[in-house]
């Protein structure tokens, strides 16, 4: 596992690398110029000049793009072409709220997802299953923004009992700061949840009817043990993708949902750079984003052994 490790790590540059001048063209292609949103709308020519070239957007975009990426292999993600803070600053002050908004999420989308699949797929065509199948269709259906907007109404506006927006400090105000995780989090928990169920559920169904399930039925096996010591083990290598995936999404930082709940993680400040047309702070987001994709794509793929000790790494 560790020579596979290794050589997916090293795999990771040239994807990194080609990444890299995707999203560097992509961004430059942005309409818009950091210069005027800089200078102001009253800015003269020569002021807009002298500002690009301050800043190199004057020089050609190749040259822009390895006068970049050289900085950032030496660790050096630039400064915010609008306020000129350290993008590595604003980004290290931002990956914790997305972390913790992404664990709260994983942690209630499994919490809802386990039990419901579970049960659904043992008992076809039960209430259980027509709860989860109903459950996981509503999910797709309702889009996240109209879910928070919902949530927000409801328990904000007329209960009053979470607050609507925001992240208060821990340490000063522990419960405000975890009153206000709950809606985002459950947001995005509720659309894993479905996700989650409806892959655990099709994936047990398709185990069941295998020949390894009839014999340890047929041994006398209880139910409990056949689901837990076979059934779940060959069940949950689908279920553990869909997983992965899910959690690239979150600690992307979910954009949309960031943005309602003014949460301050990686996802607002994308949409900020955006509107800021702060290159160097876009690059650097959209770079984590690919980075935790990579790494949790490879985390994932070492979890199938765990999970299935027949899984080799060669």
């Amino acid at each position: 596992m560790g020579k596979y490790t290794i050589r997916r790590l090293i795999q990771m540059i040239p994807v990194l690398l080609i990444v890299s001048i995707v999203i560097f063209s992509i961004i430059h292609l942005i309409p818009g110029d950091p210069a005027e949103i800089m200078a102001g709308t009253n800015a003269t020519e020569e002021q807009l000049i002298s500002l690009r070239h301050q800043y190199g957007l004057d020089e050609p975009l190749w040259t822009q793009y390895f006068i970049w990426i050289g900085n950032v292999a030496k660790g050096d993600l630039g400064n915010s072409l609008i306020n000129g803070f350290p993008v590595n600053e604003l980004i290290m002050q931002r990956i914790p709220a997305t972390i913790e908004l992404a664990i709260a999420a994983a942690i209630i989308g499994v919490v809802i997802a386990l039990p419901l699949g579970i049960f659904s797929a043992l008992r076809p065509g039960s209430i259980i299953d027509f709860t989860a199948t109903t459950f996981s269709a509503l999910s797709f259906a309702i889009p996240g923004f109209w879910l928070s907007i919902l949530l927000v109404m409801f328990f904000s506006l007329n209960l009053k009992i979470l607050p609507p927006s925001g992240r208060p400090d821990f340490s000063t105000q522990p419960v405000e700061h975890m009153k206000s995780l709950i809606m985002p989090a459950l947001v995005l928990g509720i659309a894993m949840a479905a996700k989650l169920t409806r892959y655990l559920r099709s994936s047990m169904l398709d185990e069941l009817g295998k020949d390894y399930v009839r014999t340890a039925r047929g041994k006398g096996l209880n139910e409990r043990a056949t689901v837990m010591r076979h059934l779940m083990r060959n069940s949950l290598i689908p279920v553990v993708t869909a997983f992965g995936l899910q959690m690239g999404d979150l600690l992307s930082g979910a954009i949309i949902v960031e943005s309602i709940f003014a949460w301050p993680g990686i996802g607002r400040l994308t949409i900020q750079a955006i509107s800021w047309r702060d290159y160097s702070i876009l690059q650097a987001s959209v770079m984590f984003v690919v980075i935790a994709f990579l790494i949790i794509n490879l985390l994932t793929d070492l979890t199938y052994g765990f999970i299935n000790p027949q899984i080799h790494y060669d």
